[in-house]
């Protein structure tokens, strides 16, 4: 437990002195919410839109979006510090140290979700006196379920920079992952509204669950696609194999790479 308390310990100080990351937390989402959610919530704003946006304004629609599309951004970048400790040479610190390597990289992985997790509680907390039509009942469970996402998409994206050399490489992968995952999500617009090819993709979207899931906690049944014990199923799945997947990706690494 050692090598894992020192690993989350690691995580939590490198992001709080990272003063940049910790200003794009909070200025990133609300860019979202007040130029893209307020300027489309003027153009949605009849009752047949409504009844698209399940019963609630747009910008309501969007918030719960918005909370998983940061969760899921942020933790997925946390790779990229995996590939700059390759560089400069702490990750192999880490291989030839005398504690358990599924400890190390689990306490790493674990504080990023936490740190993530937090982020999105900063989000919501900014996103409340935006969108009145969402229900702060719905905060905790969100945030429960947005931990299970944020560990799904941390070990996803720690097991792919172990893989990788090169930090441009990462990065431009990242890039070209995370919009399609975020447009095919249901965090923009309805599933429904999607051509049917598009909600086959958006079925097979790991963050469609985070995103319907964090619906039906603050916003409503109405707004939501499928039942909850799907979305804490699969993303409780997720996250725990794709931990696992980080885990045995970090005992297979080797000092070369």
């Amino acid at each position: 437990m050692q090598a894992f308390s020192v690993m989350f310990y690691r995580q939590v100080l490198r992001f709080f002195r990272a003063r940049a990351r910790v200003v794009a937390m909070i200025v990133n989402p609300l860019i979202w919410l007040l130029f893209f959610g307020l300027g489309w919530s003027r153009v949605f704003q009849s009752p047949m839109a409504r009844m698209i946006f399940g019963g609630v304004d747009y910008l309501t629609f969007l918030a719960p979006g918005i909370f998983a599309m940061t969760l899921f951004s942020q933790s997925f970048i946390g790779g990229v510090s995996v590939i700059w400790d390759k560089q400069f040479g702490f990750l192999k610190e880490i291989l030839v140290a005398p504690a358990p390597r599924s400890a190390s990289i689990a306490g790493r992985i674990v504080g990023d979700a936490t740190l993530v997790t937090l982020q999105g509680l900063v989000v919501l907390l900014l996103t409340f006196p935006l969108a009145h039509a969402l229900r702060p009942a719905g905060l905790l469970p969100s945030l429960f379920l947005g931990f299970l996402m944020a560990l799904a998409f941390a070990g996803l994206g720690t097991a792919l920079a172990l893989k990788m050399e090169s930090l441009e490489g990462f990065q431009m992968f990242m890039m070209i992952l995370i919009l399609p995952l975020t447009f095919l999500s249901g965090a923009i617009y309805p599933i429904a509204a999607m051509p049917g090819w598009m909600q086959a993709l958006a079925y097979a979207n790991p963050l469609t669950y985070a995103v319907d899931g964090a619906r039906h906690y603050l916003v409503g049944e109405a707004a939501a696609r499928f039942s909850l014990a799907l979305d804490w199923g699969l993303l409780l799945l997720l996250g725990l194999g794709f931990l696992l997947l980080a885990v045995l990706a970090f005992r297979r690494a080797t000092l070369e790479g």
